[in-house]
């Protein structure tokens, strides 16, 4: 029995779940922190919006790199 395939689905399958990961942390602590002092809240949602384009961003590099061979 051979096994064949491509390890790439395996690295984007990883990063997605990294992916998901980070989202989910960046949110908690956002809403940890808004809970405690709901008046930093106008400080924290841009930062909040950063971490989330990053964490995305590297998600989606992770998709690309799939396709590149």
């Amino acid at each position: 029995m051979e096994i064949s395939g491509s390890l790439t689905a395996i690295g984007y399958g990883l990063s997605a779940i990294g992916g998901g990961i980070g989202v989910g942390l960046i949110f908690a602590a956002y809403m940890t922190s808004v809970a405690r002092q709901p008046e930093s809240q106008k400080t924290l949602q841009p930062m909040l919006f950063m971490g989330f384009a990053l964490v995305e961003a590297l998600a989606v590099l992770g998709l690309v790199l799939t396709f590149i061979k």
